[in-house]
């Protein structure tokens, strides 16, 4: 069974940056087109970036040219740097592969005050 631990999220001021973390355990994230979410309060969990197997990624309209994901195959981790940070991007931040086919983490709490 994978499981999935997500860290790096926090309090941050508008205009800030923050480096999110996604550990798999049972899984090899080289082998799957990986990809990072969030959920904001009273909205559906949503789709941020994803990575696939052949290194090509794709964002959010909302995180284009703010946002990039990459992999660490070394690691076995999947990264989200976020910079340029604004309080719409106030969520709780998770990783799965691109259909969401593991179990959900927890997930990592970002707010971002104004």
């Amino acid at each position: 069974q994978v499981q999935l631990r997500e860290s790096g999220g926090g309090l941050v001021q508008t205009g800030g940056s923050l480096r999110l973390s996604c550990a798999a355990s049972g899984a090899t994230v080289r082998y799957n087109d990986m990809g990072w979410y969030r959920q904001a309060p009273g909205k559906r969990r949503g789709g941020v970036a994803t990575i696939d197997i052949d290194g090509s990624t794709n964002y959010a309209d909302s995180v284009k040219g703010r946002f990039a994901i990459s992999r660490d195959s070394a690691k076995n981790l999947i990264y989200l740097q976020m910079d340029n940070l604004t309080p719409e991007d106030t969520a709780i931040y998770y990783c799965n592969t691109k259909r969401g086919a593991w179990s959900w983490g927890q997930g990592t709490q970002v707010t971002v005050s104004s």
